[in-house]
């Protein structure tokens, strides 16, 4: 088992808040970053930006120059092998001389490029899993997409302290602060897709648009590592806004409908829309089954678009579907010091349950305040996210 030095762990962690400046612009690509040093001088560092731009390993080798020849690179994701949008990063490290790859976690999407024996097979020392648990929860859509065949689904919610989140009529706005408000667009920000019913947009008529610049400092945040310095950010391609609306009953003039951002509706096989207010919007179809549409096809086409992360964004019945489904990774969860009252609207529609042993059971990933508020971040206790 390898043994690494205390000096690895610090560059490795180094790479990691790198790679954390991509967190909203690498989609559909992982976010990896890359620092290549001689003992503990760090001679070039790069993060991957954009998708069809250089990779990490690219970009730091290029800062590093001749400096990279006898160097170790530490890389938060496997290097690719395969020639895609571009040439294969392991070659880049090879021809470059460096003398030891020290990566953090594999990856299945690059199995067939054989990067790992070319390393080797060059005289490359090449070493895995330092820090891996937390590479891949900077990448938890994209190893979801990968290797389950579906995005990570994280439903956004936000309730009272009596667990309500609407009043008996519908109306929400507002049960949480402008400061959880405003924390909700970064976490948008950092999805491929934001999902809704139309249930929710008959309701509320949302835009489900990133309202956040990534150039704010604010906006580099993750759970793991809240404190992570600024660095640049390019222009980000808005998340597809994914409408599940069986019957195509959305109205002419919903904001879902400006065009403003790229948009999704998925509808039943005997849904026709009713004149041309969906011009501006792409349809696709999955079966309805009797609860619904049916909801694990749904995902399966969004993973083959290449979505790794999807925010929820809906009403207690979608998502309590999606939940009793088995189908929610984890739950953003913002409570807000008020009380709505028994009569005011539940958080999730779930099954009766027969019994206490039957109770979903959740685990607590972080807690913290947000304005007046508490969020909390939580995933199913049965998860299995590895």
């Amino acid at each position: 088992m390898t043994s690494f030095s205390s000096c690895d762990h610090a560059l490795m962690a180094r790479a990691l808040r790198l790679a954390e400046h991509g967190l909203a612009t690498t989609r559909p690509n992982p976010r990896v970053g890359c620092v290549i040093a001689n003992g503990d001088r760090v001679v070039g560092e790069g993060w991957h930006r954009q998708a069809g731009g250089p990779h990490a390993e690219v970009l730091a080798l290029r800062a590093a120059a001749t400096d990279a020849h006898g160097a170790t690179a530490y890389v938060t994701l496997e290097p690719c092998g395969l020639h895609g949008r571009t040439p294969p990063c392991a070659d880049a490290l090879i021809a470059a001389g460096i003398a030891r790859v020290v990566i953090a976690s594999e990856d299945m999407a690059q199995r067939g490029g054989g990067a790992l024996d070319r390393l080797r097979a060059a005289g490359i020392v090449v070493e895995t899993g330092l820090m891996r648990d937390a590479a891949r929860e900077l990448n938890r859509g994209f190893f979801s997409r990968i290797e389950r065949g579906r995005p990570w689904i994280r439903l956004k919610l936000a309730m009272s302290l009596d667990g309500r989140t609407a009043l008996a009529d519908g109306r929400s706005k507002w049960i949480t602060s402008e400061a959880a408000r405003a924390d909700v667009q970064r976490w948008r920000a950092r999805s491929c897709a934001i999902l809704t019913g139309s249930g929710t947009v008959l309701a509320d008529d949302p835009r489900l648009t990133v309202r956040v610049s990534t150039q704010e400092p604010s906006f580099i945040e993750t759970v793991a590592n809240p404190g992570v310095a600024e660095g640049p950010c390019i222009d980000r391609v808005p998340p597809l806004r994914v409408v599940l609306d069986s019957a195509l009953r959305t109205p002419r003039g919903a904001r879902v409908l400006d065009g403003s951002a790229p948009t999704l509706f998925v509808h039943a096989a005997d849904a026709r829309p009713a004149d041309e207010r969906f011009a501006q919007v792409e349809r696709t179809v999955v079966e309805r089954h009797a609860n619904g549409l049916d909801l694990g096809a749904m995902l399966g086409l969004l993973a083959a678009r290449g979505i790794n992360e999807v925010q929820v964004e809906a009403g207690p019945a979608l998502c309590g579907a999606l939940f009793a489904a088995g189908l929610v990774d984890e739950l953003l969860l913002y409570v807000a010091p008020v009380l709505l009252g028994d009569s005011a609207r539940p958080l999730l529609a779930l099954p009766a349950l027969a019994d206490m042993a039957s109770r979903w059971r959740l685990r607590t990933i972080d807690e913290r305040a947000i304005g007046d508020d508490r969020r909390m971040l939580l995933r199913p206790a049965n998860h299995e996210s590895e």
